[in-house]
């Protein structure tokens, strides 16, 4: 069977795991890894994507990301390409790094955030990389220890995930700590490394009781949440889908929204694709950036290409362009 295109819709929170092709190592020593968290901290202050957790394994990492502006797919694939032609060139390979691509999960906020982010942190702990919570406290390589400000990460929301343990912040650091701590008996799980209806619901034996209680409930590989949960993301995916569609039935292109563009802010549609950091132009650009991209679908790369600019500099021109739209209060039909 094809494999089901991702779901991602602004806010949504993604449980994100990537794995070394062949079970291989995807970070041979620290130098890696600080060279993988440099980068990781770039993109996601570039695109202010949120993360709430994050721990690197050599065979795999894992990251818990909420979807801001920039889709997650742009996300990770400037950090996947970019360390994996890094981390050929320092160590002389030429193979791929990644197994397949990275796996998404879309993930219920209230159910499952705080069990991701306690799950994910104690990741080093499973893989016997230290020994116990004193110790994953000053590991550097997890979000743990930045919680614990044993380590300082500007990108990591810090205040949002101990904010939900309490006001006060010495208090709910405490709070924390005590929460991760009773999470190490129970070792893996595997209702939170995927989607499904049986993870969603808490397992096989969950499932059958449902099921002799005739309960049913819709699900989706792609999503960890209970089925109001399911519903609603899928509705969300296909109305954006049928948004697109709608524009394309309309004749929108790329052509078509630098004229709404040139509409909005008074210039010229050849403004846009001209070169130059003029105010004019930097606006007219990002706002057909973010129309571009959040309404008909458009690729960052293929806007890069086309604009002669990098895929960051899209990025930004996207959030830029987002704050223009909210400002004028104007959008791409009216």
């Amino acid at each position: 069977m094809p494999r089901k295109s991702r779901i991602d819709t602004a806010g949504a929170i993604h449980h994100i795991m990537v794995r070394g092709i062949e079970k291989g190592k995807v970070f041979k020593g620290d130098a890696d890894k600080d060279h993988f968290l440099e980068r990781l901290g770039e993109i996601l202050q570039d695109t202010k994507t949120p993360c709430y957790a994050w721990a690197l394994i050599p065979n795999h990492f894992h990251l818990l990301l909420r979807t801001w502006i920039i889709p997650i797919s742009t996300v990770m694939r400037r950090l996947l390409t970019g360390y994996a032609l890094w981390f050929n060139r320092t160590h002389h390979r030429h193979d791929h790094l990644f197994q397949n691509r990275f796996k998404s999960i879309l993930c219920q906020e209230d159910s499952y955030l705080l069990e991701l982010i306690r799950y994910i942190h104690l990741n080093p702990i499973r893989a016997g990389l230290v020994l116990d919570l004193e110790e994953l406290g000053r590991y550097p390589y997890a979000g743990h220890s930045v919680l614990m400000k044993k380590l300082k990460k500007s990108w990591q929301d810090v205040e949002g995930v101990l904010g939900m343990f309490g006001q006060r912040v010495g208090p709910a650091r405490q709070a924390y700590q005590e929460f991760v701590e009773g999470g190490i008996a129970q070792g893996r799980r595997q209702d939170l490394t995927g989607g499904g209806l049986i993870r969603s619901v808490g397992g096989w034996e969950a499932l059958k009781a449902m099921k002799k209680e005739k309960r049913y409930q819709r699900s989706d590989e792609r999503i960890l949440g209970d089925g109001h949960f399911v519903d609603q993301v899928l509705a969300s995916a296909e109305e954006a889908l049928e948004n697109r569609h709608e524009l394309r039935v309309r004749g929108f292109d790329l052509t078509k929204i630098a004229s709404r563009v040139a509409e909005v802010l008074s210039v010229k549609p050849e403004d846009i694709w001209a070169r130059g950091r003029y105010r004019k132009i930097v606006e007219a650009r990002s706002l057909f950036c973010y129309w571009a991209v959040r309404e008909l679908g458009v690729s960052m790369s293929s806007l890069s290409s086309k604009l002669g600019i990098s895929i960051p500099a899209v990025g930004k021109s996207v959030i830029r362009g987002r704050q223009i739209a909210e400002k004028r209060e104007c959008s791409l039909l009216s």
